[in-house]
């Protein structure tokens, strides 16, 4: 009898290449849970930060450098993937948690958002107690911009963020861009320096709050040289 004709060689084939796929599945599953194929981040420079164009969001918007935001007084500064990302609006919240404290030492809570769609600035104010302004040119998501796409969804770090933050009675949209990933820097003041530069590796990676009061601590005011008489 021609092996073709067997019944159980052909189930045998069948099967071997079911388990082969299985098993190439299980492998991918395995490698894209790693960071090996995550894109590294370019850590930004203080000058690249400070030549950044960003833009206010009132009724006559003003155009500025970014260096205005953290000159005097140093900042935190929030790179907003999504606002109707209910991932980071649980960010937003833990960095609003922290503006009591950034107000005692005199150091403003800002955040940057890469697009203006309807009202979707306004619907994440309730979720960030601070100034938000306009980032068009995705300066704060670079020096690299780094995406990630549908490989997130496989990720079970992304799961765990997911069901955490809807633990946490957070929702959201699916309005804008919301692939190419965001971050928080802690600025000092003149030219201290970056104090702190988290970048999100993942859909719902955030900042460690403590990490971002401690950076906050090491600001050193700007003072006013004496005037002479």
């Amino acid at each position: 009898m021609s092996f073709l004709q067997d019944p159980g060689f052909f189930a045998m084939g069948v099967w071997s290449i079911g388990a082969g796929a299985l098993g190439a599945a299980a492998v991918a599953l395995l490698l894209a849970n790693t960071d090996l194929f995550l894109a590294k981040p370019q850590e930004a420079s203080l000058e690249y930060l400070e030549s950044i164009d960003l833009k206010t969001l009132g009724k006559e918007p003003r155009t500025f450098k970014a260096k205005e935001l953290w000159e005097k007084n140093g900042a935190v500064i929030m790179a907003v993937r999504r606002p109707g990302c209910f991932l980071c609006r649980e960010e937003a919240t833990d960095l609003s948690s922290l503006k009591p404290k950034l107000d005692e030492l005199g150091v403003p809570l800002y955040a940057v958002v890469k697009e203006h769609v309807r009202t979707e600035v306004k619907d994440f104010q309730p979720y960030f107690k601070g100034e938000i302004f306009l980032d068009e040119k995705k300066k704060f998501y670079g020096p690299e911009k780094r995406k990630m796409m549908f490989m997130g969804f496989v990720r079970l770090g992304v799961w765990y963020n997911f069901f955490r933050a809807r633990n946490g009675g957070f929702s959201g949209n699916l309005d804008g861009e919301g692939f190419i990933l965001g971050g928080v820097f802690v600025v000092g003041s003149g030219k201290q320096g970056i104090l702190l530069e988290h970048r999100e590796k993942e859909f719902g990676d955030k900042v460690n709050p403590v990490s971002v009061l401690e950076a906050a601590r090491k600001i050193k005011p700007q003072t006013l040289a004496p005037q002479e008489n």
